[in-house]
Formats: C-alpha cells, structure tokens, sequence
C-alpha cells in the first residue's frame, strides 16, 4: 500500500506489496491478483499490477514494446526504469491515494531503481506474500484462460526460475526486515482471504 508524498524511508516502513513468486510476494499462479481484487473492493486502495501495467504499454504500440514482450515470455524481469516509470504515472492519476503494488519490485534492481525514481513520493507499510506449491501455482496459471503470452508451461518454469533466483533474495530481506506477512493461498479465495484480512488488523477501512 502505498501513498504519494512521502520519503522513501517512510515508504519502506509502511507500504503493503504482493511479493510473488515470480515477481514480487509468491509465484505466479499464487492468487495475488484475485486477492488484491478483494483487497480493493474491502479497503479502498488503488491496484496497480507491474505485469498489467507491462502488458498495457506493449499493446499500445510502445517504443519498448518489443523489449517487453521478449521479457514477459522469457520469463526476465523487464528493465527497471521502465516499469517504475509506467507505475509512477499511474499512480500521478490518483493523488494523494492508497495503492497495492502488486508484482513489484522483483529484484534488488528494482529496489534501488524504485529508490532513485520515487525517493520522497511513496510510503511502504508492509509486504503481502502469497505462499503456494509450485504445480498448483501451474495448474491455476494454465487454467485462467487471460490469453496472457506467458501463460504456458515453458514461460511458467522461466518465471519460477526467475522467482527463485531473484526475487526470493529481496522477500527474505523484507522478513529480515519486519516487513513480509506472509500468507497461504493453496485454499479457495475466500478462504485465502480470511487470512488476507488477518494482515489488515480486521479493519474494514485500512488507513
């Protein structure tokens, strides 16, 4: 969760991230967009997904389409100066709001990039991490039918590989940290959101 107009120390302390397993707080097919869905719709904050947010500019003809796209099926992490960029001007759209940064950072790269591009803008308050067994995580990406180029076993082991080797640094760094609050989410959605909520203080309305 994150709000503009703040030092990147504050944001560090306070923001709530969905670490996945392939890029931020859990694997892909973890359920982190479904839950952050429901973290919308029962507190308030704005979702920003990196991936949609990379999948977007790809689509609309960018200049760094082509680049992105070779990322996203490679299951690589696309350059960092990119995707913060495309999420601070997201989040230019909603002043003075609450975000969910969901698949972001990915790796310490993004971390010290987010530091050089947002120093004094954001404010961290925790990380969300979805835990989830590697074929279930397979089996739900397999079967969510978003046409997503990456959706398929080889891209899938790619971005596990990828989750394993850089994005699993910087989760067990936010645990070091205090930071990480993490979450089973084999369960059905409601079920993982019961535990969801659990991270929220079983407030209704999180500030």
């Amino acid at each position: 969760i994150y709000t503009l107009g703040e030092t990147w120390k504050q944001w560090y302390q306070r923001r709530v991230r969905v670490v996945s397993t392939q890029s931020t707080g859990g694997p892909p097919g973890a359920g982190k967009g479904t839950q952050c869905q429901k973290i919308v719709e029962k507190y308030g904050y704005t979702h920003l997904s990196a991936g949609d947010l990379l999948r977007a500019e790809r689509a609309s003809g960018s200049a760094d389409g082509d680049l992105i796209e070779s990322h996203i099926t490679g299951g690589t992490i696309v350059p960092v100066a990119i995707t913060v960029k495309l999420i601070a001007n997201a989040m230019k759209k909603v002043p003075n709001g609450k975000f969910l940064i969901d698949g972001f950072p990915r790796n310490e790269d993004n971390v010290k990039g987010w530091d050089e591009g947002m120093d004094g803008k954001v404010d961290l308050k925790f990380v969300l991490f979805y835990e989830c067994e590697e074929e279930e995580c397979l089996r739900r990406a397999l079967g969510r039918n978003q046409g997503r180029s990456d959706d398929n076993v080889e891209s899938f082991r790619k971005r596990i590989q990828t989750y394993v080797n850089s994005t699993m640094p910087i989760v067990n760094k936010f645990k070091g940290e205090g930071l990480l609050r993490s979450i089973d989410s084999s369960g059905d959605p409601d079920s993982v959101f019961i535990l969801t909520q659990k991270c929220f203080g079983g407030a209704s309305n999180e500030q």
